[in-house]
């Protein structure tokens, strides 16, 4: 038996994201979704996330490029002089390491954006994170903690294979970083099993985040195991707006595109795979 949850990130970002995510809902293979209690458009994306009780919605923990909850003077290992997070996600890896980061403040933040996600009336399904930073030692353990304070029974463990690549024309830099997240991922996976929140068997989606047009993700398709598995994307539907606001590079209407593939749909349905969301693997 296969089953798949396919999630899409950054809920809450940009109306583009928005709007995006929702039509892939709609009239595609999306599944889910991660919403950013500190993105401009939270209040838009609760509402048009209420509007499809189908949907299910975990929160995307953030700890880079936005605007923390909390005031900035109570976390600045987590803020630069602007009281922001960091734009760049290496710097960011880099300050953790060095133990530049206090993971004290790391819980007030996300705690703080867990509790607003949650009293928006949005049914949370699951945790994942911005860069996958909630797999890092010492978060994770936030981050599992919290999922028990709020009964959230579900989080993302990051961990595609070491040897896929999908066809995606990869960097060795990439495939690196891929591969030591993917440690700290399984590494998370074992301890959230044994404090009883349930994860995905398998995950894709890191090698090509961003820039998984159709051909990709009917490569995931056609390779994807028996288990649950969890493909994440980042669809759009604007990719001028979205590339003014960020300096990203993602191909979000390509994604959106690919979410939307009626290929993709057959392969689905003549693979005999059958679409889920963390609820119903919370609830399995």
């Amino acid at each position: 038996m296969r089953k798949l949850i396919i999630n899409a990130d950054d809920f809450g970002l940009h109306p583009a994201v928005n709007q995006g995510i929702i039509d892939g809902y709609k009239f595609g293979c999306l599944t889910s979704t991660s919403i950013m209690a500190c993105g401009k458009t939270f209040d838009a994306a609760v509402e048009q996330a209420i509007g499809q009780p189908g949907l299910g919605v975990g929160v995307h923990l953030t700890l880079v490029a936005e605007q923390p909850l909390t005031d900035a003077r109570k976390v600045p290992s987590l803020v630069d002089a602007d009281g922001r997070f960091p734009d760049s996600y290496p710097l960011v890896m880099t300050r953790f390491f060095r133990r530049k980061i206090s993971l004290n403040e790391v819980y007030l933040e996300l705690r703080a954006q867990v509790k607003k996600a949650a009293a928006s009336g949005l049914q949370l399904t699951h945790l994942d994170s911005h860069q996958h930073l909630h797999v890092l030692p010492g978060i994770i353990d936030i981050v599992l903690s919290l999922a028990r304070e709020f009964s959230i029974k579900a989080i993302r463990i990051p961990a595609e294979p070491f040897l896929f690549t999908g066809g995606y024309p990869f960097s060795a830099g990439r495939m690196i970083g891929r591969s030591g997240l993917s440690v700290f991922a399984l590494l998370a996976r074992r301890k959230a099993r044994r404090q009883g929140i349930r994860v995905p068997d398998h995950f894709f989606g890191m090698l090509a985040g961003g820039h998984l047009e159709e051909k990709y993700l009917l490569k995931i398709l056609d390779k994807l195991p028996n288990g649950v598995s969890e493909i994440m994307m980042h669809p759009g539907c604007d990719d001028a707006a979205l590339k003014a606001a960020y300096n990203w590079q993602l191909s979000w209407q390509a994604e959106l595109a690919a979410a939307k593939s009626t290929e993709v749909r057959y392969q689905l349905d003549n693979r005999g795979i059958e679409l889920v969301s963390f609820k119903e693997l919370a609830n399995g």
